[in-house]
């Protein structure tokens, strides 16, 4: 299914799409593709973090009573290694300036109220994210905080740039962190953005236009490790819940 052009309906349409798109990430995760220790909750709230979807690393032992196994268990969990089967995207970029990296505080781990430890974040952006500065840093902040903590990110930005983040979501992200440019290719203003939080920050983008097929996106659980997210299913599925009165308005019939 292709991406579709939401700049044509309000902000408050898109909400309702957002947060159904939200549940079926949640769903989608928990169904087996996260290896046993992990789980996904969605719009939870972790220290100052409060993204669309959570990854946490249970503390408790997995067993099959948990509802976690599956056939396919190796010594990584199911996860994809990055040496093995590097991310499909468009760029790879890796984080240029250092001073970054030596002000990261590795000693503070963010948790859940649960106690279980964060592991990664999804995020979708939406118009309020862009229709103020204040509300774009305070998302950028979001995201550069989250990884400096070590906690990997992946941002999916249906919504084309504003002035306030001329080359999307992902080159307002990049230049906070300091990490070097990104200018979105022409005709793909639109981005998909995987962060790997290791020793350096990397970043798998894929650029987009409204047409675009959406693809998997990795999500990582660890530097060298990832699981691949399913956009275009659960898309799919969150697309099927738009009233029909709203489809005609997106898709310009």
């Amino acid at each position: 299914m292709p991406m579709h052009d939401w700049t044509r309906v309000s902000a408050g349409i898109f909400h309702a799409f957002h947060n159904t798109w939200i549940g079926d990430l949640q769903k989608a995760l928990n169904d087996h593709r996260l290896p046993p220790e992990y789980y996904a909750l969605g719009e939870q709230q972790a220290g100052d973090i409060g993204p669309d979807v959570l990854t946490l690393h249970s503390e408790d032992e997995p067993s099959e009573k948990n509802g976690f196994s599956r056939s396919n268990d190796n010594a990584d969990g199911g996860m994809v290694a990055l040496a093995e089967a590097p991310p499909r995207v468009s760029i790879t970029q890796d984080a240029e300036d250092p001073s970054f990296y030596l002000a990261r505080q590795r000693n503070l781990v963010i948790r859940h109220a649960s106690g279980d430890r964060v592991v990664a974040l999804i995020e979708i952006v939406s118009p309020a994210n862009k229709h103020t500065q204040r509300a774009l840093d305070d998302f950028v902040d979001k995201v550069a905080g989250a990884l400096e903590e070590g906690v990997h990110v992946l941002v999916i930005d249906p919504l084309p740039p504003s002035p306030r983040d001329p080359d999307g979501m992902h080159g307002a992200v990049w230049d906070r962190l300091l990490a070097g440019s990104y200018q979105a290719p022409e005709g793909r203003p639109l981005t998909l953005a995987s962060y790997a939080a290791g020793r350096t920050i990397t970043a798998y983008v894929e650029p987009m236009r409204v047409g675009s097929p959406l693809i998997d996106m990795p999500l990582f659980l660890r530097p060298e490790h990832y699981i691949p997210v399913p956009l275009e299913m659960t898309y799919m599925s969150a697309w099927s819940g738009v009233p029909e009165r709203w489809r005609r308005v997106i898709e310009g019939r």
